[in-house]
């Protein structure tokens, strides 16, 4: 079994986006599986290595996933891995 990147601490969504992916169909723990093991979702190329490095050097990690109706969920771990947050964009 493949071991997740680093450590979620508490997961955490905003309301609007716990609503999108209800409307959308599409499970947390799928988007959270995705980030926990390194898919970041559709982020450009230099924030991709940005998230790798924060792996490793203990940064925040942000993960970008586009939903069916065009939705976008983003899912942030603090630098310090006490929690993993679902949220929409304009909630940022």
């Amino acid at each position: 079994m493949k071991k997740t990147l680093f450590s979620l601490g508490q997961v955490v969504s905003t309301p609007g986006a716990i609503q999108a992916m209800v409307e959308n169909h599409v499970g947390s723990i799928d988007l959270l599986a995705r980030h926990a093991f390194g898919d970041w979702g559709t982020m450009e190329d230099e924030d991709k290595a940005a998230n790798d490095q924060a792996v490793e050097n203990d940064g925040r990690i942000f993960s970008s996933y586009p939903l069916p109706d065009g939705t976008v969920i983003w899912v942030i771990t603090e630098w310090d891995r006490s929690a993993t947050t679902f949220l929409l964009p304009e909630n940022y």
